[in-house]
């Protein structure tokens, strides 16, 4: 029950806590929706009134009728027989240094002026000019030969091919120093503004075309790529002017919002981390049907389609997205999504400020302004997203310098850490030699000296003692030899050996053959230590004293070479030593050994022991007379003698 009691308050907290997120951005929307309202009013370009020409003649439909300026048409399609406006300005002769020009602010679809029936202007020469979506305005000078003392007759035809009704503005008439500010003013609003955000959104796309390439598992930048390219093939594509064939496609182009709001749509839901809905789908059935039907069909369908099925979607999409945009504030909590509802709210209200201008619910006016707010919300989205990846990219690069910094930090300690194994190492190593010295030491150069002083106490002769000591003083040479550095090369601790095997084997009159078969003698191990050395040189120096003591021999050759190795593994050079004599040699046993438990096979197993701690290869043989020595080192030798334990 408390657990039930404690998650009883949750749901009114959550409420309080949407509440006090949705309440404030609502407010700041309606803020914006009366900003917008007041822009739009604030905005209006001011037409000089002084020279306005409001009172008209209209003949339509063959009847006649007077009219006051602006007025919308009866007929949506009057090509054939076109309204005519038909009014009066008056022209005074001292006003001709001046020049004159007639100046149209507003027109659907396509105008033509004539001063004193000579045409003046034809805006069907400028096929941007027939745009509804741009309010294009028009001004063209009236040649003076044209103007008459007093009062002049001017003529509007006005071309309506639909399917909204023909719409004309306030005609001026007057000195083109009075006309041309508004003109330009108007140009600069509604075509020239609305060309540079066309062509900004024209840059964008292949930014985040470029962008969607580089990162295909982003969709969202895919999306917005083709929804702003759609509005550049709007914004530039040359509109068809009736009566002229025209290829389909362009109609079919021109009249691709909804395709393009749906695409807004979901940029939205993905650009806010939602998942698209399946029945998402059907936001586009508008805009593919009135594509497929109008490059069937041809004009005018797509046009009607378009106000029937077009202009609906486009403001059902502005109303999602608006929905998409609240629910990201109230979640996100974040500066994009403040933004891109913000500019969601302008659009939004410009949509249906052109739609009362659609309805004929204000009648005083009518210029369309959510392509132009559209497209610079479009802008907006693109840039807000382009600074969003750049944010991304300088986190990233943060990110980086962090990553460096920790990088060099970790490399530090790592070499801090390698340091000390070395050091760690470096002592295991020197704890590691002198254990062997102490080793080789108590083997050899301890056991020989326990001889002399058992010697010694029983009385021997001073020769039996003598040898003892040259035996001891051997050995400490040898341990002493095997500390010299020789680099890898065993050649110089085997001539070392040579120089003392010669001194032991001149008393006895044995002649020693040193034979080296291939120039570089025997190949370099950088590998090669100390304890490696002292093994071969004791199995050499066990193969030369066997041959003195139990063989016999008057001549004892030494034979080094280099072989090659030429199958698998055993690819690579390896030495070779082979100790030869002309004794009586010895009987092998099955297993290679020497028969018997004399003293030489306990000499031979020694040796073997010592060639397996080299990871040598010791080969004994002997043919009833003579014996041979046959040591194969190794490729690389072990880092160690743990073999030998």
């Amino acid at each position: 029950m408390s657990e039930i009691a404690a998650k009883a308050p949750v749901k009114p907290a959550r409420r309080r806590l949407l509440a006090s997120r949705l309440v404030p951005y609502l407010l700041l929307q309606a803020l914006i929706v009366i900003a917008t309202i007041l822009g739009l009013r604030l905005l209006q370009p001011s037409d000089p009134d002084d020279h306005a020409v409001t009172a008209f003649s209209l003949r339509e439909d063959g009847m006649a009728r007077p009219v006051t300026l602006p007025h919308f048409t009866a007929s949506r399609y009057s090509l054939a027989d076109p309204p005519l406006y038909t009014g009066t300005f008056t022209f005074r002769s001292g006003d001709a240094a001046s020049g004159w020009s007639v100046y149209l602010p507003r027109f659907s679809n396509a105008a033509e002026v004539a001063v004193n029936g000579v045409v003046v202007l034809d805006s069907r020469r400028d096929a941007n000019a027939n745009r509804p979506d741009r309010n294009t305005p028009q001004i063209a000078l009236i040649p003076a030969s044209l103007l008459r003392d007093g009062s002049n007759e001017i003529t509007v035809r006005l071309f309506v091919w639909g399917p909204l009704k023909g719409f004309l503005d306030t005609v001026y008439v007057g000195p083109d120093a009075a006309l041309r500010p508004a003109y330009e003013t108007r140009t600069l609003l509604f075509v020239t503004l609305q060309v540079v955000f066309s062509a900004w959104q024209s840059i964008l796309a292949v930014i985040l075309a470029i962008m969607w390439l580089m990162r295909r598992r982003e969709p969202v930048y895919g999306v917005l790529a083709a929804a702003m390219v759609l509005g550049v093939i709007q914004a530039f594509m040359p509109p068809p002017v009736p009566p002229f064939t025209v290829s389909r496609l362009p109609a079919v182009l021109l009249a691709s919002a909804p395709i393009e709001s749906a695409l807004i749509v979901a940029f939205g839901v993905l650009f806010f981390g939602w998942r698209w809905p399946r029945y998402g789908i059907l936001l586009f059935a508008p805009g593919l049907i009135i594509f497929v039907v109008g490059l069937i069909a041809g004009p005018p369908l797509p046009r009607i389609l378009f106000l029937v099925l077009g202009i609906p979607t486009v403001g059902l999409s502005l109303f999602l997205m608006a929905c998409v945009t609240t629910a990201a504030v109230i979640r996100r909590q974040d500066a994009a999504s403040f933004t891109i509802g913000c500019a969601v709210t302008i659009v939004l209200t410009c949509w249906i400020h052109d739609m009362l201008s659609v309805f004929e619910i204000v009648t005083n006016e009518r210029i369309f302004v959510s392509r132009l707010s559209y497209s610079a919300m479009l802008v907006a989205i693109g840039a807000g997203l382009t600074w969003r990846f750049a944010r991304a990219l300088n986190q990233v690069d943060s990110f980086a310098g962090q990553l460096v910094t920790r990088v060099r930090e970790a490399e530090e300690r790592l070499k801090a850490s390698f340091a000390r194994e070395e050091e760690r190492a470096r002592a295991a190593a020197l704890a590691n030699e002198r254990t062997r010295l102490m080793r080789d030491l108590h083997d050899g150069l301890g056991g020989q000296l326990v001889s002399i002083v058992a010697l010694s106490e029983r009385g021997h002769e001073g020769a039996t003692i003598t040898d003892a000591a040259r035996a001891a003083l051997k050995d400490l040479r040898l341990v002493i030899d095997s500390m010299d550095d020789i680099g890898g090369d065993l050649m110089l601790a085997l001539g070392s050996w040579r120089e003392r095997a010669t001194a032991q084997l001149r008393p006895h009159d044995i002649a020693l053959d040193w034979r080296v078969t291939t120039p570089q003698g025997l190949p370099l191990h950088p590998e090669l230590r100390p304890w490696h050395v002292i093994q071969i040189v004791r199995i050499l120096d066990e193969a030369v004293t066997n041959a003195v003591k139990h063989a016999q021999a008057r001549h004892i050759a030494v034979t080094i070479e280099t072989l090659e190795g030429s199958q698998g593994n055993d690819q690579g050079p390896y030495g070779v030593i082979s100790v030869t004599d002309d004794g009586c040699g010895f009987a092998l046993a099955g297993n290679g050994e020497a028969a018997g438990a004399s003293q030489t096979a306990r000499g031979l197993r020694n040796m073997r022991s010592r060639a397996a701690r080299c990871g040598a290869v010791l080969d004994l043989s002997s043919e009833g007379s003579g014996a041979r020595v046959r040591l194969q080192l190794p490729r690389i030798f072990p880092d160690s003698d743990a073999a030998a334990r």
